[in-house]
């Protein structure tokens, strides 16, 4: 996408026509929906068996299908207008507008077929079958990238290639868990919406979810509309800075918050308070062991990751300096989002959704309060580590209500690690920054040369991080080994 729309006019109207089904994915269908769903779902299957809980899915989905058509019809007819609100500082340069409008149009429909994607992947993730939903971003990016490729002669421009790629890769992914829920034994039989009690509070959970679940996202739309006002692909700097930095978030987040809600709502369902808070403590640990270094690595080396990965075609020089700035300022909030994703199920299994939402409230408004401060001095670097810093201030103030609580403690093996694992991941950057300088003349060359300049420090940089880790007793081979056991491993010392 880089070496082909670079970062101007066309690319600011691709990623803000995605980022607006997205936003929506991420709050209603994938982050509010999956939290209230879940713990429900898997309650009916504790206490009522397969059979009733699959017709609880069914009921839901028929009332989420519902829902969803009216959002959006209401959206495609009003979408001038809100496209008007989300990138402001479009209208200024001409024809940017009504491209945005356009392809915002022809992405949206993916907000559809992604949230009963969603439903599906709940469903599957409560059965402990968590590949098939943890696959379908793959198919994502397979059908944008083929529509980038084969679609773009054929259509108005690649933009619009890219946007109809996203709304086709909907209906591949709804297919694909479809098969998925077939193979095991699942059976979500179509019916008339019917307003039941799970229902009903199922619906009255997803409000105040949607907004404690999704302050990061919030935070990029509010980086988005600031960003469209400070100048010409400031929106496609955060945006390529934002998908380095969900590489780690990915991966790490979203493997913690998936698996981490379905586990602990069994244990507080059965009474086991000691092993919920024991399963939160390794999802911390998991979460920090991974992010910490990530975050250091990618603090110092952003720009010539970012020159290795985007700098061809229309994507040159200055914009690999424009984005880099945005990626370090972002990765110094990885650890917190990453925590964020083990602290929320803390909440949602305990059928606490509102203090998530006052939490995030709080954070929203220190976001916007830093970037109207910073965006002036820092330009999109400040939009970047204002989503940061209000990161910090969302899981820390979660952490300190949960400790509050009695219901997050730090166990003694989480409190000897940390600090070392902070140590070490300091001692990793400098490590970096000195192999950068060594490989300073190949990262200047052709991009072979960088490849292998690169592949030199990031090999380099994790044996560096696996001796240091092994040898001050952060990480043992066992203990990630352990992790994979789930619940019966959650209580290890």
């Amino acid at each position: 996408m880089a070496n082909v729309l670079g970062a101007g006019m066309a690319a600011d109207a691709f990623f803000a026509a995605f980022k607006l089904p997205n936003l929506f994915r991420r709050l209603f269908a994938e982050g509010a929906f999956t939290a209230a769903f879940v713990p429900l779902y898997a309650s009916a299957l504790e206490t009522d068996g397969n059979r009733e809980a699959d017709s609880f899915a069914a009921r839901a989905l028929s009332v989420l299908a519902v829902v969803l058509l009216a959002v959006l019809g209401l959206a495609e007819a009003m979408m001038p207008w809100i496209m008007e609100l989300f990138t402001p500082g479009f209208g200024a340069v001409p024809g940017k507008m009504d491209l945005a409008v356009t392809l915002a149009r022809i992405t949206f429909p993916y907000l559809l077929f992604i949230s009963v994607v969603s439903l599906l992947a709940g469903v599957l993730n409560s059965l402990n079958r968590f590949a098939s939903a943890a696959a379908t971003p793959i198919l994502l990016n397979m059908s944008m990238i083929a529509f980038l490729l084969a679609g773009a002669p054929f259509m108005e421009s690649p933009a619009h290639a890219l946007a109809l790629g996203v709304s086709v890769a909907g209906v591949l992914q709804l297919l694909w868990l479809a098969v998925a829920c077939a193979r095991a034994g699942v059976c979500l039989t179509p019916a008339w919406p019917r307003w039941d009690d799970r229902v009903r509070l199922l619906v009255r959970r997803i409000v105040p979810a949607a907004f404690g679940a999704g302050l990061y996202h919030i935070n990029l739309v509010i980086d988005t509309i600031f960003a469209s006002l400070i100048f010409d692909g400031a929106v496609s700097f955060l945006y390529y800075a934002d998908r380095v930095s969900q590489l780690p978030l990915g991966v790490v987040g979203v493997a913690v918050g998936t698996a981490l809600l379905p586990l602990m709502s069994r244990q507080l369902r059965a009474g086991d308070e000691k092993g919920a808070i024991a399963s939160q403590n390794r999802a911390m640990e998991f979460a920090l062991l991974l992010t910490v270094p990530a975050a250091a690595a990618l603090v110092v080396l952003a720009e010539p990751i970012i020159a290795v990965l985007f700098e061809r075609g229309a994507f040159g020089a200055s914009q690999t300096h424009a984005t880099a700035g945005a990626l370090a300022a972002f990765a110094l909030g990885l650890p917190a989002y990453v925590l964020t994703k083990a602290l929320t199920p803390g909440f949602f299994a305990r059928y606490d959704t509102a203090t998530p939402v006052k939490v995030a409230a709080a954070g929203l408004v220190l976001n916007v309060l830093l970037s109207l401060a910073l965006m002036g001095p820092l330009a999109h670097v400040g939009l970047a580590l204002s989503s940061a810093l209000s990161a910090w201030f969302n899981v820390t103030a979660l952490w300190m209500i949960l400790s509050r609580r009695g219901q997050g403690r730090l166990d003694d093996r989480l409190k000897t690690r940390v600090p070392r694992l902070i140590a070490i991941s300091l001692v990793l950057g400098g490590v970096l920054a000195a192999g950068q300088r060594g490989v300073a003349f190949w990262l200047g060359e052709t991009l072979w040369m960088r490849i292998g300049a690169m592949t030199i420090l990031v090999v380099g940089g994790l044996m560096v991080f696996a001796g240091l880790a092994s040898l001050s007793g952060v990480a043992r081979l066992s203990d990630l080994k352990g992790l994979r056991g789930g619940g019966e491993t959650s209580q290890g010392g």
